[in-house]
Parts: structure tokens; C-alpha cells; sequence
């Protein structure tokens, strides 16, 4: 197994043999994981120091020479201490930068609150012309990073601190910018999720089907834009959809699900996330279990929801 952040340096240096890029980092390369682009291409790299609202504006200006610039460092940063930058000097100016933000959401473990960022699938959603690219496994990942590289303008990527378990076979992810992913298909119940979330959602639908509920399992990676289409239609299937992040539930993907859908066709939903509320230091299984970052939250929300709507009392 591979972190999301592990595949995104492997996906760096692969590329990096067809496509003509530079890579930029802010004193976090071996946490980020471009350390093994430096080693291999040095003279397209740069390391720009604790510094990453100017890394932010020096990838603009670099991209304006005609090569896709990559910057590289935590969400928390990325989103965070350098926002002023990459909504004005990146997105503004519609710059071909491609930000890599590892260790996103509060899964990365003991760094505590104020590194466990909750909040950037919602402020980079919110900037015009910005791309949200969320992956949940290594492969997914190495699709992402091409596909950001072949877009035409800003892309945020958000990757993963730990191992996450494998969706997707090798080489045989199907992403595509705007498309979400059916990994189960279903008739009760719709489970949209992103990044680590999306091997839980696929826990949760094994557990669901034994319980005798059918729920579809969608991945969805691109989170703007987003697959309405697909959203739609599994909001008619089902009648019922719950989303799960590990990102705050105000702005993310629920968000944007809950956007598609009051415009369209609204359905029941439930959205499970960090409840608006801030991280804590703790090992990832602690804090999946604190947070409701796991399968038995997605299940024990869909049967209660079932119970409710239908008044089974066999349902749990």
C-alpha cells in the first residue's frame, strides 16, 4: 500500500520523462514527497524555503514562461498561509499551476489542530476557475496528477499522509475531470465519498449488503467540477444520498452534492464529516472512530435513516 502523497512524488517523476514541468517545494520535500523529483531532476526543482506564500507567487510567474509549475507543501499551508496568493496570483491570473497539498483532513494523525486541515476542499472549491482533485488511492492518484499537468489552468490536489488500501488496479482508473467513479451500484441507498473516504464507503456497502441494503458507491475524486450528471441520477435511483469527507461538512463535498441537488432534485441526505469543529492530536483509528471517519458511522447512518423513513423496526 502507498499514501496518496507517496504516489503523488511517483507520479512527479514519472511524468517527468514525457513532460516538461518544474516542481517547487517549501522546505517539506521528504514530507511531500518531491524529494525523489529533486533527486532526479535538480535543475527543475526548487526549493523556496519556509516561504510559501512566495513559493505560491514565483510558481505564477513561472508558469507565465510557458511550463506547468507544480507547488508543493501541506494543505494547511497551501490553503491556509498562502490563500491571498493563489487566489490572486495563480486563479486570478488563471496561471498553469498545479498545487500539491499532502497531509489534508484529520487523518494525518498527531499533528493536532492546527496542521489537520479541515477547511481547504471549501476555500479552494470557492475560488473561480479552480480545479479540486481529491484522490482516494495511488493509482487514482497517478491519474489525477496527469490529468491536473493536461489541464489548462489551477488545479488543487489533496493528498494523504498514511497507506491507504487500493481501489483501483493497476493502471486501470478510469478518471477523468468531472466524472465521478460508480464502484457499487445500488437501489436503497446512494454513498458519495472522496479521498480516504472512499475504501470506507466501499466497507460500508459489503456491510450494507449484508444487512439486505443495496447501496451504491460512488467515488468522487473531482470534486470541481463535479459529476452532476451522475449525482442526478443516482439521487433518482435511490432517493437518498450520504456523503462523507475527512474535511469539515460546511463547503466541502457535501456541499457541492447538496448544491447539485436543491437545484435539481432534492433528495434525503446525510452529511458525514468533521462536524465543523477542529482536530485533535490522536492516532488516525482514534480519530476516525472520534470523528466518524469510518464504515460503521456510514452504516449505522443509512440504517437509522431507513429505520426513519420506512419505520422498520427491524432496521438498526
Amino acid at each position: 500500500m502507498l499514501s496518496t502523497r507517496q504516489a503523488y512524488g511517483q507520479a512527479l517523476v514519472r511524468l517527468a520523462e514525457r513532460y516538461d514541468f518544474y516542481v517547487l517545494d517549501a522546505d517539506l520535500s521528504k514530507a511531500t514527497q518531491t524529494v525523489h523529483f529533486a533527486k532526479q531532476y535538480p535543475k527543475r526543482f526548487i526549493d523556496m524555503g519556509i516561504a510559501e506564500s512566495n513559493m505560491m507567487s514565483f510558481a505564477a510567474g513561472l508558469s507565465t514562461c510557458g511550463k506547468p509549475a507544480f507547488a508543493s507543501t501541506f494543505a494547511v499551508f497551501a490553503a491556509g498561509r498562502a490563500y491571498d496568493q493563489v487566489r490572486n496570483s495563480i486563479a486570478y491570473a488563471n496561471c498553469n499551476v498545479k498545487i500539491g497539498a499532502t497531509h489534508g483532513g484529520v487523518l494525518i494523525g498527531a499533528d493536532g489542530g492546527s496542521h489537520q486541515c479541515i477547511e481547504d476542499i471549501a476555500l479552494m472549491r470557492v475560488i473561480p476557475g479552480m480545479c479540486v482533485l481529491c484522490p482516494a488511492d495511488a493509482e487514482e492518484t497517478f491519474a489525477c496528477v496527469e490529468a491536473a499537468l493536461l489541464h489548462p489552468g489551477p488545479v488543487y490536489l489533496r493528498f494523504g499522509r498514511f497507506a491507504t488500501p487500493a481501489i483501483y488496479e493497476e493502471n486501470d482508473c478510469p478518471f477523468a475531470i468531472g466524472k465521478g467513479t460508480v464502484l457499487r451500484d445500488g437501489t436503497d441507498a446512494t454513498i458519495i465519498a472522496t479521498g480516504e473516504m472512499v475504501y470506507q464507503a466501499v466497507l460500508a456497502g459489503v456491510e450494507l449488503q449484508k444487512l439486505g441494503v443495496s447501496a451504491a458507491v460512488i467515488d468522487m475524486a473531482s470534486i470541481k467540477p463535479a459529476d452532476e450528471a451522475l449525482i442526478l441520477k443516482y439521487a433518482a435511483k435511490t432517493g437518498y444520498i450520504v456523503t462523507i469527507e475527512d474535511h469539515n461538512v460546511l463547503g466541502g463535498l457535501g456541499g457541492t452534492v447538496a448544491e447539485t441537488l436543491v437545484k435539481r432534485r432534492p433528495v434525503r441526505m446525510d452529511l458525514l464529516g468533521v462536524q465543523d469543529r477542529f482536530g485533535r492530536s490522536g492516532e488516525p483509528p482514534e480519530l476516525a472512530k472520534e470523528y466518524g471517519l469510518d464504515c460503521e458511522t456510514i452504516v449505522r447512518t443509512v440504517m437509522r435513516r431507513l429505520k426513519e423513513e420506512t419505520h422498520d423496526e427491524t432496521l438498526i
